[in-house]
């Protein structure tokens, strides 16, 4: 559900933690006395996703879980029994976001160790609503969408294979959550946190900064080497996800100090936190300018537009992210009133510059 970005070097004017240190899957590395750094292994492109075990003093909080995974569960119980007792408990699970690499251990570490699940609310319910679609036939309204860009028959019937997948990369998840909302303020490891939310990449992912230790755990909403995927799904046709993710960048910039740590989902912590959200914002916008030329030189449809927007060719295994992102470009240039969008003599859709 990440930015399917093929991983690109140490960008200039940030500066890396611990360089090119990482822990291994299911090792720890330590950013202060109270927060733990772990890497878990994920089974796609990205390798591993970053993990944080936090010194609560009267117990544990974690901080997104990996995906449920033999290995995943194995390197938890590993790190968690020598150090969770009766009197120092696993108090809750903190999740950025309902992606599985994030959510995807939460309810089995909830349920194993009696913690508490906190996420933002909308997260919460989207997540519990598309496992609700695990064992479903794909959707006339999704067919429709994904033939309207321009899929062929093959893509079409991949998508139907597919379909309902999401349930099956997370472990159950539990009957209650506690909510983090934007401005929340909350004691951990200490130290007291503030939650800042953004949209875009998901649908209210959970930032965490600590003013006094000039910390944030970033999620997917700030990675200093890959842009997170902002995609159009078939569930909201006409959203406009790119000015969501865009209108958080600004609000991170606003709301985080230049100099902070970063603790980023993949990749390493970092600092440069305003030098990247800026590039993340310009390379949206060079990405709209290259598609208003493509569609200068004649309407095109969703597949067309890949070129433009990517600068490589897109495997048919990335073709449902890079629609959704396609078309996320696409929406915010009708937004703006700068494109027009039309049905084609074969039902697919044409986009072209609005006169």
């Amino acid at each position: 559900m990440d930015g399917f970005t093929t991983k690109t070097p140490k960008r200039p004017g940030l500066n890396y933690l611990h360089g090119d240190a990482a822990p291994d899957h299911g090792q720890m590395m330590e950013i202060t006395p109270r927060i733990q750094w772990i890497r878990m292994s994920l089974p796609f492109s990205l390798k591993f996703i970053n993990v944080w075990l936090i010194d609560d003093g009267d117990g544990w909080t974690i901080v997104d879980t990996g995906m449920p995974l033999k290995e995943t569960r194995d390197a938890w119980k590993a790190i968690l029994e020598p150090r969770v007792t009766a009197d120092k408990p696993l108090k809750r699970v903190i999740v950025t976001h309902m992606h599985p690499d994030h959510v995807g251990c939460a309810g089995w570490l909830c349920y194993k160790y009696g913690a508490e699940l906190w996420m933002s609310r909308l997260e919460y319910t989207t997540c519990r609503m598309l496992i609700s679609d695990t064992g479903r036939e794909a959707p006339e309204a999704g067919i429709s969408f994904y033939r309207k860009a321009g899929w062929d028959e093959a893509a079409l019937q991949n998508y139907r294979d597919r379909f309902g997948g999401f349930g099956r990369g997370v472990s159950k998840m539990p009957d209650s959550f506690f909510r983090l909302s934007d401005g929340d303020t909350f004691e951990m490891g200490g130290e007291t946190w503030e939650v800042i939310t953004g949209n875009g990449h998901s649908p209210e992912h959970v930032c965490l900064f600590c003013p006094s230790e000039n910390i944030v755990i970033s999620g997917d909403q700030l990675l200093p080497r890959i842009s997170s995927n902002v995609s159009v799904h078939p569930t909201e046709p006409a959203a406009n996800p790119l000015l969501d993710w865009m209108s958080s960048c600004e609000k991170l910039l606003e709301r985080l100090p230049e100099d902070v740590l970063a603790l980023p989902a993949h990749n390493e912590p970092f600092r440069g936190a305003h030098k990247r959200l800026r590039h993340l914002i310009d390379g949206h916008e060079i990405a709209l300018t290259r598609l208003k030329q493509r569609l200068a030189e004649r309407p095109r449809n969703v597949l067309d537009t890949f070129a433009a927007i990517f600068g490589r060719k897109i495997a048919l295994d990335e073709q449902g992210m890079a629609t959704g992102e396609a078309l996320a470009h696409l929406n915010c240039l009708i937004y703006r009133g700068e494109v027009k969008a039309e049905p084609g003599p074969d039902g697919v859709t044409l986009y072209s510059l609005a006169s």
